[in-house]
């Protein structure tokens, strides 16, 4: 074959040779020949086109003018465009353009939020709306506050004033020492001559505005109609020196506005007024209902029809919720959007389900669900509402209402602020309807938010509970004694002590019969007697012989009576999860429902629990929970599994559960009355200690008993275990004062990040509206009147002409310093064992008394029967004595008695004279070492005697004349050794030693003032005195207007401080990129961004990083310890350093938090869980790595996903794509299974 000329003959390359070829190089492929697929274009470099920007928005725009009779075109004017260029990510104006659909709901971090409802100014509004605005015109002020250098120039313009008031007030600001930045910024005053003073300009070239005069205060309410737009001139286009000169100190002050009273902020509603006229007032009602309204459910709706805003305080089963339907329906009728939000998670899956079946467009949005976001009612948590206005979702433009439920959540120390921040935040287009149970200061909270939001708020409050309750002792045990309940609080709210010494009675015959072991521990204890805390274990057990047994028969004995009188279902709480699980397993033989209602929850319940992966259908709190269940007995408490509460709740409202042993949340905000409601104990454990309950909290769990419609009353009972308890302790808890609705604002690194992006707002007007500075606000009117008094009265000082007390002012302002200081000293120095040893009968003191420094007195005796020590000691005065005048407590006598001190020690001039008086610690100036013998008792006896008006003339006696005559012959001597603590005791306390250097050097600058040698000098230092404590006022008065004085301006000014340390904001307030990362996170926003920043994560795996991340949202204390792999131990070693870094920039800065304590809340004890359950371990394995409960486990990795996202947002932003898809598939790997089961409400 090779002898041919053309070779071999062409052979045909079988099938499978081919495909086997094509399979194994693909890179013959023609799509990789670079031939055909790479081309090139050339590209003519052109700089110019980096040169160019984008087009702005028309600021104008052309309209037709038309002739309305004939419609003949009559002219085309071209008028201004107010919000032309307006974008979500520049203007906080709603005539902003919207933004892309994705952002439409939950919007994005670097949006600006919308304008918040009763701000003072509005961004969006052009100048020339804001000259025809009489109320704005008002708070318009060039007089003070002006800076003089922009920040980056070394040359400025001075905006000066010739008020000689302002120049004043500014010398004072000098004076006293700086309290905010601005101040700080102008202790370096600019050279005169890089200054331009900008009213010199006008004096040469004229103005060219046309400001409008100021008018008399009593006139401006009625010159509404008389304002006139600004308008073109016919001379506006000649020369400007025709035009008027301004006057800038003549602008008006724009922060002024009318002065209203507390009550047009918020009116209360009186409801026992009838309503027959309803239909008349709402004829076309958005909602009807197939009952009875109640009358203070009419009065809301009438508001609501008016738009609006109420406040709800209605006791607990009232009706709340018919107020909220309506709310909803008004804004569904109105083709806008509602909101309501809620205070957990459980309330608002619930709420979605009972609104879904009333409105059909219904939606829910939570941290991991969003379901038909879109809808016109939105469910969610007040958290997402909070982030939503901060992300300025474009949602808030259809915003019609929102409507807060369980408004009381406020109080709570952790999430309270979250209210306040929603409720400051809320345009003003945005509806309120605030739902409470009855708290006593409603009005002062309407009051807060009228007062924020610039309209009146509505408070309707119902006057007694639509079910009564009545209240029980329970005291049986066995069968004999189990029918012994006893009333101690009637329907009527009015205690019953018979009720109460017939159960103390019962209780004691049964201590007789059987004593467990270890009774005598409380035995015999009744009214009044002492309280052990053996006593007041959790529980209400405290016998040494109390135990299961126990609890058992009680619980049978229980449940037998109330299945007698026909008081089921039942509603245990117990203050354990612990106490929980135990009491229901130890029911075995108790079955409460029927075969039929068995059959029914067997159904219900396996139809739930089918969703269920088959292992984790059979995970022992499932088969328990259905063994339970089957019984009519169910528990509920956040260690059970979400959706077993889930089944639980649904069957307890329909009745098929008989006896829940539940924990607290159970009552916060789930509508599910029982008929009765059992307390295990009045004790809880609130994190440092077990203290009894408080009226709110035994209000909130008590008002599940009785059910609307079904029971005429509601049955408490307390079950007495031990002891019975205190009546005054029944008595406080069942009808004390529920507790008042309280600020819990605080500043939050969240909130000073989210703020500092948006230009026209600032942390400090979010300080100002909080309800904790609204009673401070609220006298600001007051405040600047004094003010203005208080300038008028510096100005009509009259001036000091001496040529001698030229430092009279630094005189007195020494003096002070040293009196201050002197008297601080004193007071603690006096209660140092080594002076109390020395604090004897007879001892030698130099006091202050009646404008002297100077005197000598003996101790007689100390009074420490009062809070604070009196000293009676003997002292010499003159003649017939020195009347007590008013001028002895004034400053200026105490500084004069300095000046005397120089000249020795006071004795009489004229005839001697003594007295016995009474001296407080700062009084005392020196201790000497000086100690006389005298009979101090005789003395005080004496004295005593001679204060008869029938014995006044007599002689003193013996004791006291020699004494007298003692303190006489010492008060010649030039001088007396005193004690010195530094020297006599070697005393080595620097705060001690650096008090007394300072007072040495003040006082060596009193003796060298010149001053004192005038002859007038008592009467040039009293109207000193006079005049700086009208200046002292005015920088107090000044101090209380400045943003200094907010009650959080310290933390902010620390937390901004921390910031810029950190390098989230510049020295300018600037957002880095550090700081924009951070508002991306939903909580710990400096923890997991400088964990990003620093790199920690990426070289993780994804199972790795979520476990690790797990240590910001598990807070469980008591915790067994994980086993963790080399990786996750040095994980957690960067983890904890980074926090101890941040602690200790925190403390630097000036906050107070320990640096162990911020440690400490990254807890790692379910490292190892997270880690096997995101590598795919089943969840009844990773059951036996723990003894942490499933709830709490399902709990805590929900929220991990949230953080996980927020961890991949902040990759996104940085531009890190191996950490973005590292977290995405973390986020992926725990997703799974019964830990993201679909809530049962959702379906």
């Amino acid at each position: 074959m090779d002898s041919l000329p053309f070779g071999a003959p062409p052979i045909l390359l079988d099938m499978k040779s081919e495909i086997q070829n094509y399979l194994e190089n693909p890179q013959l492929l023609p799509i990789h020949d670079l031939e055909v697929v790479q081309q090139y274009w050339r590209h003519d470099t052109n700089i110019k086109q980096l040169c160019q920007a984008e087009v702005a928005a028309t600021p104008t725009t052309l309209l037709v003018e038309r002739d309305i009779n004939t419609g003949a075109l009559a002219e085309v004017v071209e008028i201004v465009t107010p919000h032309a260029g307006m974008t979500n990510k520049t203007s906080m104006s709603l005539q902003r353009i919207p933004g892309p659909p994705s952002e439409w709901v939950r919007g994005n971090a670097s949006n600006v939020p919308f304008w918040p409802g009763g701000l003072e100014w509005n961004p969006s509004e052009t100048m020339s709306d804001l000259l025809q605005i009489h109320d704005l015109m008002e708070e318009l002020c060039f007089k003070k506050d002006l800076k003089t250098i922009p920040p980056g120039f070394k040359n400025g313009m001075n905006f000066g004033t010739s008020d000689v008031n302002l120049n004043l007030a500014a010398s004072l600001k000098q004076k006293s020492k700086p309290h905010d930045t601005e101040d700080k910024l102008k202790t370096e005053e600019p050279d005169s001559s890089s200054v331009i003073d900008l009213a010199d300009l006008l004096k040469e070239k004229g103005s060219i505005f046309t400001w409008i005069e100021e008018e008399p205060l009593s006139s401006q309410h009625n010159k509404h109609a008389e304002k006139k737009p600004i308008v073109r001139t016919e001379n506006e286009d000649g020369d400007l020196d025709d035009i008027p000169v301004v006057d800038i100190s003549k602008v008006l002050s724009l922060s002024e506005k009318q002065k209203l009273k507390s009550t047009d902020w918020a009116e209360i509603i009186d409801v026992s007024t009838s309503l027959d006229n309803f239909n008349d007032l709402v004829p076309n009602p958005a909602f009807t209902w197939h009952f009875e309204l109640d009358r203070f459910q009419k009065h809301a709706i009438i508001h609501l029809e008016k738009g609006e805003d109420v406040f709800i305080a209605a006791h607990t089963s009232a009706g709340k919720t018919v107020v909220a339907e309506y709310a909803i329906a008004l804004s569904q009728k109105h083709m806008t959007r509602a909101i309501y939000t809620s205070p957990i998670k459980a309330l608002s899956n619930q709420k979605f389900r009972d609104f879904k079946t009333t409105f059909t467009d219904v939606g829910l949005l939570t941290g991991d669900v969003q379901i038909n976001a879109k809808a016109t009612c939105l469910i969610m948590t007040t958290e997402i509402l909070r982030s939503m206005l901060y992300n300025g979702s474009d949602i808030i433009r259809d915003l019609e209402w929102v409507i807060f439920d369980e408004v009381h959540y406020i109080n709570d120390s952790e999430r309270g602020v979250v209210w306040e921040e929603v409720l400051i935040l809320l345009p003003s287009h945005v509806n309120i309807v605030m739902l409470s149970a009855t708290v006593p200061n409603t009005s002062e909270f309407a009051t807060w938010v009228g007062r924020t939001k610039g309209r009146k708020m509505y408070v309707i409050s119902t006057l007694k509970r639509p079910v009564p309750l009545e209240h029980y002792l329970y005291t049986g045990l066995t069968g004999k004694t189990k029918d012994e309940r006893f009333l101690i609080v009637n329907a009527e709210g009015a205690f019953v002590p018979k009720g109460y010494m017939a159960a103390m009675e019962a209780k004691k015959s049964k201590e007789k019969d059987v004593k467990p072991s270890g009774a005598g521990a409380g035995a015999g204890r009744g009214r009044g007697a002492p309280t052990k805390e053996v006593s007041r274990a959790p529980g209400g057990g405290g016998h040494k012989g109390w135990g299961p047994p126990q609890e058992k028969n009680l619980m049978i004995a229980l449940l037998d009576h109330l299945k007698k009188h026909d008081q089921l279902p039942v509603v245990a709480f117990t203050f354990s999860r612990n106490r929980c699980d135990q009491n229901s397993s130890l029911l075995t033989s108790v079955d409460l429902v029927t075969a039929e209602e068995r059959g029914r929850i067997h159904q219900f319940f396996q139809k739930c629990v089918s969703r269920l992966k088959g292992s984790d259908q059979k995970l022992p709190q499932v088969t328990n929970m259905q063994s339970l269940l089957k019984r009519g007995i169910g528990v509920h408490h956040s260690g059970i599994l979400p959706i077993l509460k889930e089944v639980v709740e649904m069957l307890f409202q329909e009745g098929l559960v008989k006896l829940l042993f539940a924990t607290e949340t159970f009552a916060m905000g789930v509508n599910m009355p029982a008929r009765t409601v059992v307390f295990d104990s009045i004790r809880k454990h609130d994190g440092t200690g077990f203290r009894n309950l408080l009226p709110a909290e035994y209000i909130q769990m008590a008002g599940r008993a009785g059910r609307r419609g079904l029971d005429t009353t509601g049955t408490v009972i307390i079950l007495c275990k031990n002891d019975v308890p205190e009546s005054s302790e029944l008595h406080a808890m069942m009808l004390g004062q529920p507790m008042k609705l309280s600020s819990q604002f605080r500043v939050t690194y969240s909130m000073i990040l989210n703020l500092l992006r948006v230009e026209h707002l600032r942390v400090e007007d979010m300080m100002k509206r909080s309800f904790g500075e609204d009673h401070q606000q609220s006298k600001l009117g007051k405040v600047k009147e004094q003010l203005q008094k208080l300038y008028d009265q510096v100005q009509q000082l009259p001036q000091l002409a001496c040529d001698i007390c030229i430092d009279i002012e630094s005189y007195y302002n020494n003096a002070a310093s040293y009196l201050n200081l002197k008297e601080e000293m004193q007071e603690s120095l006096l209660t140092h064992p080594s002076m109390v040893r020395e604090m004897n009968p007879g001892r030698l003191l130099i006091v202050q008394h009646q404008g002297r420094c100077n005197k000598l007195a003996v101790l007689l005796s100390i009074d420490s029967r009062s809070k604070e020590k009196l000293y009676k000691v003997l002292l010499l005065i003159s003649g017939d004595g020195e009347p007590a005048s008013k001028k002895d407590d004034m400053i200026w006598t105490k500084m004069l008695g300095i000046s005397q001190l120089k000249k020795g020690l006071f004795y009489p001039t004229s005839r001697v004279n003594h007295a016995v008086v009474l001296l407080k610690a700062k009084q005392i100036w020196e201790v000497t070492r000086t100690q006389l013998k005298i009979e101090s008792d005789k003395i005080v006896a004496d004295w005593d005697n001679r204060q008869i008006p029938r014995f006044r003339d007599n002689p003193p006696g013996p004791s006291c004349t020699a004494a007298v005559q003692e303190l006489f012959r010492l008060s010649q001597t030039t001088s007396v050794e005193v004690i010195n603590p530094l020297q006599d005791w070697k005393w080595t306390n620097m705060d001690l030693v650096g008090k007394m250097q300072e007072l040495s050097i003040l006082l060596n600058r009193l003796a060298c003032a010149t001053c004192t040698a005038c002859s007038q000098f008592e009467q040039h230092l009293e109207q000193t005195s006079a005049s700086m404590s009208i200046q002292e006022e005015l920088q107090r008065t000044q101090f209380l207007l400045s943003e200094d004085s907010l009650l959080h301006s310290a933390e902010y000014h620390s937390r901004l401080e921390v910031l810029k340390e950190l390098n989230y904001v510049d020295g300018n307030g600037t957002l880095q990129m550090k700081g924009k990362v951070a508002c991306e996170m939903g909580n710990h926003e400096l923890i997991i961004t400088e964990l990003v920043f620093h790199n920690v994560l990426t070289e993780l795996q994804p199972a790795e990083i979520a476990a690790l991340l797990s240590c910001l949202v598990f807070q469980q204390k008591n915790a067994s310890e994980p086993h963790m792999t080399p990786v996750l131990e040095k994980g957690r070693f960067r983890i904890r350093e980074i926090a101890d870094k941040i602690g200790r920039t925190q403390q630097a800065c000036g906050l107070k938090e320990a640096v162990g304590d911020f440690v400490d809340q990254f807890r790692f004890e379910l490292v190892e869980v997270v880690y096997e359950w995101a590598k795919g371990m089943p969840f009844a394995e990773i059951m036996g790595l723990t003894d942490v409960q499933e709830g709490m486990i399902v709990r805590c990795i929900q929220r991990l996903d949230e953080t996980l996202r927020d961890v991949r947002d902040a990759a996104r932003i940085i531009g890190d794509p191996i950490l973005y898809q590292k977290m995405g598939e973390a986020s992926t790997a725990i997703k799974r299974d019964i830990v993201f089961a679909a809530s049962l409400y959702t379906q």
